[in-house]
């Protein structure tokens, strides 16, 4: 079993990306292998454009290249679970992020519904406030691509602001860890 995390932080190795490989420790130590993309990695994403050539061609990809979004939508087409991860800009995600689940949601909606029946989490990282909203669109992305969400003991966001000030948040990362528990138990239940 594989479960891929999308960082949709601009900033590569910041709380989002610590956040979610605190969820992949829980996972791995069930031997589920883990792979973490990070969209700072590529050329800034762009949203979708309304073309419909995915809807012409269906073939599991958006016929605009030159950034990660075909990238992202193959590792998650291909994974058993997904997490999906932003800071949060504005009280919503990052533009990084809502771009790819604009682009991800279309292809997934023209190929039968690419993401159907995975386990999926949102993660969000958050200075103060705002971080409901963030998760709520990440969640809806979920739950329209008709993944199984999965929850921990309270809603999936950590708090802190400068790099590695999360790992301060100890209610927020023992919710990671719960977080990591509940995808692993999930992903063991759907794979019988």
């Amino acid at each position: 079993m594989k479960v891929v995390g999308i960082n949709g932080s601009p900033r590569k190795d910041g709380n989002t990306a610590i956040i979610i490989r605190r969820v992949f420790s829980a996972l791995e130590k069930h031997g589920i292998e883990t792979e973490l993309l990070q969209l700072a990695d590529s050329k800034p994403l762009r949203g979708c454009v309304a073309c419909l050539g995915c809807m012409k061609n269906k073939d599991g990809k958006c016929v605009h290249t030159g950034d990660m979004a075909n990238q992202c939508i193959e590792k998650m087409s291909a994974a058993d679970g997904i997490i999906l991860g932003s800071p949060t800009y504005y009280t919503d995600v990052s533009a990084g992020m809502k771009a790819l689940i604009e682009r991800a949601g279309y292809v997934s909606r023209a190929n039968d519904y690419l993401f159907r029946h995975k386990a999926a989490a949102a993660v969000i990282a958050v200075r103060r406030g705002g971080a409901t909203h963030a998760f709520d669109t990440i969640n809806h992305f979920l739950l329209w691509n008709q993944m199984y969400l999965v929850g921990s003991t309270y809603w999936n966001m950590v708090y802190g602001r400068e790099v590695g000030e999360v790992e301060k948040d100890e209610e927020g990362m023992a919710n990671m860890d719960n977080l990591g528990e509940n995808m692993a138990l999930l992903l063991k239940k759907l794979k019988q």
